[in-house]
Formats: structure tokens, sequence, C-alpha cells
């Protein structure tokens, strides 16, 4: 492109000729249709534009178990619903709602109605509540989130209920709802209720609308134990390990894992590295040990000293890190067969890398933090 002439030479070689002002009015004229014809598509295509693309259109989200109350307008479809869901700020991208009610062939059975539904709850679990549609008038419903520190799971209660966090935290702490899988030491100056940590079941639950606090936990226990208690932990048993090991593995493989498909791949890279006696170095451990999410986990935070560090401390962590769900109980207890050591997130859907040596991991890392997955 060349360079443009000094100001001086910004003259007209010749004199403009004289303008119709018939012509210029029509110019006008069709300019003003052109713009409300481009407004009226806007006021169209803006709100499809929002869950068209997984990832391509996506709005901020509610804090994670934070309830939300949500109404299905009747006859509404699953493109709307998830419009709604992403306006709610429920969900990132409504899109990926439609798809996930599209694939499981379910778009006339989602009911209308009114709803309590909760930040973080997954495509699926929101389609399974539509699905039963909402309570009835005399029974509430709790939706408790995966993943959540058991801190972080009362206080979502707190939120669905009437009761506060030291309510529902009483029957857990006096003994009157007990588990089979309580841990009976705890280290030095971890407060009591951290031994119920990863022992409340996560899922959505109906209650009478006068439940009591230890009605309501009580239920979450007795789910646990019964899920506990349904996984075959033979194999885990074999290695030395006990049920409430599988537990503690569920739960780093509830944080680490995007994709349900890649949870016994990373439980195996958690088993093989037990069985080598490498320190498992995952990061998620290091964010529990903080009491906060930072963000990303900088090298100053790997140091920090806690007996939840799995960077400075060979083995499990003394408790779980959160609630999990079934899935990754069953990965625990059946890990893919693999001689995997490392793995690393290498797409945004959350895809892993997997490796057996430390070369191939830095290889995929280095193509990862390339391809501007990782920082």
């Amino acid at each position: 492109m060349s360079a443009p002439p000094d100001l001086d030479e910004w003259v007209y070689a010749d004199e403009p000729e004289p303008r119709n002002p018939a012509v210029v009015l029509a110019k006008v004229l069709g300019v003003l249709a052109l713009i409300a014809v481009v407004a009226a598509a806007i006021v169209y295509i803006a709100p499809r534009l929002a869950v068209s693309a997984a990832g391509e259109h996506t709005v901020d989200t509610v804090a994670a178990g934070t309830p939300v109350e949500f109404t299905v307008p009747a006859g509404a479809t699953a493109r709307s619903i998830g419009v709604l869901l992403q306006e709610a700020g429920l969900i990132a991208d409504g899109g990926s709602f439609e798809r996930t009610v599209r694939i499981q062939g379910v778009g006339a059975e989602l009911k209308a109605g009114g709803y309590t539904l909760v930040g973080g709850m997954s495509n699926t679990d929101i389609v399974r509540q539509l699905i039963l549609g909402p309570p009835a008038p005399d029974v509430f419903r709790l939706t408790v989130i995966e993943g959540l520190r058991i801190e972080e799971m009362l206080a979502s209660l707190a939120e669905q209920t009437s009761y506060t966090v030291d309510e529902l935290a009483a029957p857990l702490l006096d003994g009157t709802v007990t588990s089979p899988y309580l841990p009976t030491e705890l280290p030095e100056d971890v407060p009591p209720l951290t031994a119920w940590e990863g022992l409340l079941f996560p899922a959505t639950y109906d209650f009478i609308v006068d439940a009591t606090p230890e009605a309501i936990v009580g239920r979450l226990a007795t789910e646990m134990t019964s899920r506990m208690d349904a996984v075959d932990w033979s194999g885990v048993e074999a290695n030395g390990l006990t049920p409430y090991d599988g537990l503690i593995i569920a739960s780093l493989v509830e944080k680490e894992a995007k994709l349900d498909e890649e949870r016994p791949t990373i439980s195996s890279v958690i088993h093989n590295r037990l069985e080598l006696g490498i320190a498992l170095q995952i990061d998620a451990t290091i964010i529990y040990a903080l009491g906060e999410n930072p963000g990303r986990v900088l090298e100053r935070d790997l140091r920090i000293d806690s007996p939840w560090n799995t960077y400075r401390n060979v083995g499990l962590p003394p408790t779980p890190i959160g609630g999990v769900r079934a899935l990754s109980l069953e990965a625990a207890a059946a890990p893919d067969d693999t001689e995997y050591l490392y793995y690393v997130l290498v797409a945004t859907d959350g895809t892993h890398g997997f490796s057996e040596t430390l070369e191939e991991h830095n290889a995929k890392v280095a193509k990862a933090r390339a391809d501007g997955v990782l920082p």
C-alpha cells in the first residue's frame, strides 16, 4: 500500500458536479432501509448466536452450589430452555444443553414448571431434573453437586433451606448422624468437620417441607454408605488399600477428570504412582490445602506445609478432597490397565494426554502450551 499524500495534496482534480436532491434523498432512504434490515436481523440472530457452537458464545455462570430459581415456560423447546439456562447463569453454553437433549432424545419429556437448580450442575443433571418435573407442593428439592468440600456442601444446603451451616453441621458433629466410613484419626489441628469430607453423596433429593437438619444430612450420609457398599473394592484391597482409600482416590479423579471416559485412565495413573511410591503431584490437592482456588497453582503454592500436599508427601492425602459421583467411585475401584504415570490437559474440551515417560509428558506439555491450552 502506497503512503498517503501530504495534506496539501488532498485536493479535487476537478470541481465536483452539482448533486441532484432527488438522487441524494433516494440514497439516504436506501441506507436507512438497509440499517433497519440489519437491525432486525441482529435482534433475530443474536439470541441464537448465544447457543450456536459450544464454547464460542459463553457467559459467566453462578458459583458452584449456588441455588437459582428457574422456570420452564409451558411449550418451551430444548433450544429456548438452553437460552434461558444460559441467561440465568446456570450453564455457559445453551447450545450444549440443546445438544444433550437431542442426543438423549428426550425433548418431549421436559416438563414445565418451577425448579430450584444450582450452579455447577451438568447438562445431564439438569435434563434429569426437567424430566422428573417440579417437586410436589408439600415437597422441596435439594441438589448437591459433585466436587464440593464439606463446608461448601453445607453452605449450598443452607442456601436451599431455612437452616444455617451450623445447624446442618450439628448432627454430623454430635454423633446423631454417623457413617461406617468415618476416619478414626485426623491430622492435628484439623477441624472435626473434615472427618466428613467426601461422606455425603452429591445428588438431587426430595424432602418433606418440615425435614430437619438431621433428616437432610442423614439421608446424604446414608446414600453415600449405600454407594460405597455397592462398589467392588476387592481390587483396591488386593493392593493393600482400604475402601476409604478408594474414596480418596475417587475424590482425586473427580477433581482431575473433565470427561467421563477418562476417569478410569486418570485413576490408573494414581494407582500406578502409588504402587511405585511416586508422589502423586496433583494440583487439586494443593488447592484443597490452600482452602481456596487461586485460579492457577504457582510454584510457591507447591511448598505449602500440609498433609494434603501431594507434591511434598508420598501417598494419598488423609481424607477425600470433595464429594464424588458414582462414576468416580467406579473408576477408583476399577482403573484401566495402563503403564501411564503422567497426564496433562491437551484440549479445551477437557481431553488429557497420557504418558509413560517424563520425556513424552514434557513434549505434550510443550504442545499444549503452544496450542494455548496451558498458560
